[in-house]
């Protein structure tokens, strides 16, 4: 198992930028997949970034590709996401979220399964972003 806990969400003008950081316990953070989703106000919750093992492959929303960045520093058992020209409708609460590579095959990421919630087992708290016009 591993928990998950987000940090670095706060309140910025748009154009602005915040840098996300969620930190997992455990000794196995390198074999889990790591994706970052964000739920806005009466809305589901959606894909936002997602990032393979060593960090070789990463993917987006089309709604944030350009804007943000996702990495990972396995050394510090820790996902990042990077977020730059930040817009009023990128406020939402921001989860990361982890799914054990071993329980996965290509189809994953080929399939797009990735961008579902329901794929990810482990779920951090949430930190809440919010962009003022």
């Amino acid at each position: 198992q591993v928990q998950l806990v987000e940090s670095g969400g706060g309140l910025v003008q748009a154009g602005g930028s915040l840098r996300l950081s969620c930190a997992a316990s455990g000794r196995t953070f390198s074999s889990y997949y790591m994706g970052w989703f964000r739920q806005a106000p009466g809305k589901a919750r959606e894909f936002v970034a997602a990032i393979s093992l060593r960090g070789g492959s990463t993917y987006y929303a089309d709604s944030v590709n350009g804007r943000f960045t996702i990495s990972r520093d396995n050394a510090k058992n820790t996902v990042y996401l990077q977020m730059n020209s930040l817009k009023p409708e990128d406020t939402a609460v921001y989860y990361c979220a982890a799914e054990i590579a071993l329980s996965r095959g290509s189809s994953w990421w080929e399939l797009g399964r990735y961008r579902r919630p329901d794929e990810y087992d482990y779920w951090g708290q949430g930190t809440q972003v919010t962009v003022s016009s």
